[in-house]
């Protein structure tokens, strides 16, 4: 039997971070901004970090493959 006064949490969507048009990572909205969780190897430096904002994170992202393609050469 179904509960009809369940009340479901709304879902917080996963936003995706995308650097040069690839997908490194998601950030997730959170009540103190949002959390970045990394899908890709460059990104990984950053994974589970907090940011007040999607272009902080963004920004965030952009550096950590920026130095990781900088300690490859």
């Amino acid at each position: 039997m179904q509960e009809n006064s369940l009340v479901r949490a709304k879902a917080q969507k996963p936003i995706i971070i995308e650097v040069a048009g690839e997908p490194l990572g998601v950030v997730v909205p959170n009540a103190d901004g949002y959390r970045f969780l990394a899908v890709k190897l460059p990104a990984f430096a950053i994974d589970g970090q907090h940011f007040a904002s999607i272009e902080q994170a963004h920004s965030a992202v952009s550096r950590a493959v920026r130095e990781s393609g900088e300690q490859a050469a």
